[in-house]
């Protein structure tokens, strides 16, 4: 009795012993929960207050105008960490979640006067917009229908390079290859066939650029120049890859992007007030659809390298890759650069049963043809009767 006594005594003993031990362990679990979830809570209230103060501005207080250089191509990475060097934002990284979150981009690329005082919503507004807070030191216009040799004479007027250095440059095929790098979807191979002129023909893009200190260097002004063309021709891109006449050539119906400037410079070059580029667009697809040449007198003078108002019976017979009398086709590249109104008459030409065309410079009215007697007898009726100049086609 007193051995099975001492049995239950002892079994009674190791039962309380067990149940201090489960009482010990639940009150390390609660206690290793409550810290557990105090961190979470902590950590993201922290969190949390640590975000919102990134989304405040820097200072509020401060409104002095920090300089903030956003060069051209610059990307979502680059440009808020630019802002962060600068003491504008606080945290490049939540600035960028900030911009994706609110599905914000298209930057302009140009130097800011922005404030530790901005908010996020005033800086990415004055990004997008282009809203530069002084004014450039000198502006450089670049008319439509201008070809590389005008543009390089206009650069000569307004910097300090000459029309040599220039064409130097845009002409140099390490620069040309460097570029084609930086606008793969602009640039191809074709620009450096060996029957082209000049492999950026076309590709600068006629507008007019700011220019924020005295000197900027050829690569920043030429590279602005074909980062607008490449701006204007993304847009275009779906219908450029879709477009299809079959009418360029035989061997080679697809449309590039190569060929749709060449097409819209002659477009430029043909234009005049009040010509309808999508009628003479589409009068140029029926001459491709037929194999007709093009017959277009800006390819001819571009051939000879002679820019003068009329062309010559002469000239016509010139043995050139750009001269559309004797080939068939569309020239090698660009004679121009073309504005988007070219380029969209390129993409979207108005379909007619038209082949001839021709502008009485008297009242720039355009007169279109069906067949060459027609035309023939237009060109009798307002332009030699009317003894005045004239563009036949």
């Amino acid at each position: 009795m007193n051995e099975n006594q001492s049995k239950y005594e002892q079994w009674i003993l190791n039962l309380q012993e067990r149940k201090k031990e489960a009482k010990f362990v639940r009150k390390i679990v609660f206690i290793s929960m409550a810290v557990l979830i105090l961190l979470i809570v902590g950590t993201g209230i922290g969190g949390y207050l640590y975000v919102s103060s990134a989304l405040e501005p820097v200072d509020e207080e401060d409104d002095t105008p920090v300089t903030v250089e956003i060069p051209i191509g610059s990307s979502v990475n680059t440009i808020t960490s630019t802002l962060e060097e600068n003491n504008i934002v606080k945290n490049a990284s939540v600035y960028k979640y900030y911009l994706k979150f609110n599905n914000e981009s298209d930057f302009q690329a140009g130097t800011y006067d922005l404030m530790p005082s901005m908010t996020l919503a005033e800086i990415t507004e004055s990004l997008k917009t282009g809203t530069v807070y002084h004014e450039p030191i000198f502006n450089v216009t670049i008319p439509e229908g201008l070809r590389l040799e005008e543009i390089a004479a206009i650069i000569e007027t307004n910097t300090s390079y000459t029309e040599e250095e220039f064409m130097e440059k845009v002409n140099d095929p390490d620069y040309v290859a460097s570029l084609q790098e930086k606008f793969p979807e602009l640039i191809s191979d074709e620009v450096m066939d060996e029957s082209i002129r000049y492999p950026l023909e076309g590709y600068l893009f006629p507008a007019t650029y700011p220019y924020y200190e005295e000197n900027p260097s050829l690569d920043i002004i030429i590279t602005q120049m074909v980062q607008a063309t490449n701006d204007a021709v993304i847009p275009y891109l779906d219908s450029i890859n879709e477009f299809s006449t079959g009418s360029f050539s035989p061997e080679d119906n697809e449309m590039t992007v190569h060929k749709a400037l060449t097409f819209s410079s002659l477009l430029e070059e043909e234009a005049t007030e009040s010509t309808d580029r999508a009628i003479i667009s589409g009068i140029f697809y029926n001459r491709l659809e037929d194999e007709m040449p093009l017959q277009t007198d800006p390819t001819v003078l571009y051939a000879l390298g002679e820019w003068r108002d009329r062309v010559l019976f002469e000239d016509l017979e010139v043995d050139h890759p750009y001269n559309t009398y004797q080939n068939t086709g569309l020239p090698p590249g660009p004679i121009a650069s073309s504005g988007t109104a070219s380029l969209e008459a390129t993409l979207n030409p108005e379909s007619t049963n038209y082949y001839y065309f021709l502008a009485a410079a008297e009242d720039g009215v355009v007169y279109y043809s069906e067949t060459l007697e027609e035309h023939e007898q237009k060109a009798e009726q307002y332009i030699y009767n009317a003894g005045e100049d004239s563009e036949e086609e």
